[in-house]
């Protein structure tokens, strides 16, 4: 059974979900959990210092990324579980791929992960972080859909 369960996480509700199924399996087989928070830092990255300095933008988003994931640990750590928690920066990669390659190097044998079930344009125009984790994963990943967000 699944011994290393990693979860990526945000603020959105969808992705409170998927939390909560991991931590129900990781209660239920005694896993290990490891969450992480993705900030793309390479948007900001530029040089529009004549507008806004970048590198202070650069450091708003990863405190706002600090709150977003030490909230979530919070959450696991009142069910019982201690969490080893990362913020990954992405510079313009896909994030998709900035998780796998994490969930691979910590070697988690289950990823879970909310997803938006965006469809047709949204989808063409957004993309889909899941869908590219599930591309990608050489382990099973759990997705997990929030059904009011239709």
């Amino acid at each position: 059974m699944y011994q290393r369960i990693f979860v990526p996480v945000d603020d959105s509700a969808t992705s409170a979900l998927a939390l909560a199924e991991a931590c129900k399996l990781a209660k239920e087989v005694g896993a290990k959990v490891r969450l992480v928070h993705v900030v793309d830092l390479a948007q900001f990255g530029w040089g529009g210092a004549e507008f806004l300095d970048a590198a202070e933008l650069q450091g708003s988003i990863k405190k706002a990324g600090e709150q977003v994931l030490a909230a979530c640990r919070d959450k696991v750590e009142e069910l019982g579980i201690k969490p080893e928690t990362a913020i990954l920066e992405s510079w313009g990669d896909r994030i998709a791929s900035v998780i796998v390659e994490d969930a691979n190097s910590w070697g988690g044998d289950l990823l879970v992960m909310g997803t938006h079930g965006l469809g047709g344009l949204m989808h063409l125009l957004m993309g889909s972080v899941a869908e590219g984790v599930l591309k990608q994963a050489d382990v099973p990943v759990l997705l997990v859909r929030n059904p009011t967000s239709d």
